[in-house]
């Protein structure tokens, strides 16, 4: 689901999208699509440019789910980092960037 919301509005990735992003089996994506369109959290549509693909979208649902869940989270994290003081909270910091790169990630 997270995905899904960081992909911007209109909040909806392809399933194959899904697939590459989340480094599952095609049956475990199926499995947690299932699951979460069970719970109202995501649909399918075809995707009107190539009949055999899926699209799965977030429902509004579950964009209020996502992010309260990412409240939440901001929250947990702020709470943990609290005890750390700035120079050891930039420390961390510079660590997990050089682990997130040394993984790959270019973003940085």
């Amino acid at each position: 689901m997270a995905l899904l919301r960081r992909s911007g509005e209109p909040y909806e990735l392809s399933a194959g999208a899904l697939l590459k992003e989340t480094m599952v089996t095609s049956g475990a994506i199926t499995n947690r699509i299932d699951r979460m369109e069970a719970k109202g959290l995501v649909e399918r549509v075809r995707d009107p440019a190539d009949r055999r693909s899926v699209i799965v979208g977030l429902t509004r649902r579950g964009v209020e789910v996502c992010d309260e869940v990412i409240a939440l989270h901001m929250a947990d994290e702020a709470r943990l980092l609290a005890a750390l003081g700035e120079g050891d909270r930039d420390g961390l910091a510079a660590l997990l960037r050089r682990v997130l790169v040394d993984l790959g990630d270019t973003s940085l």
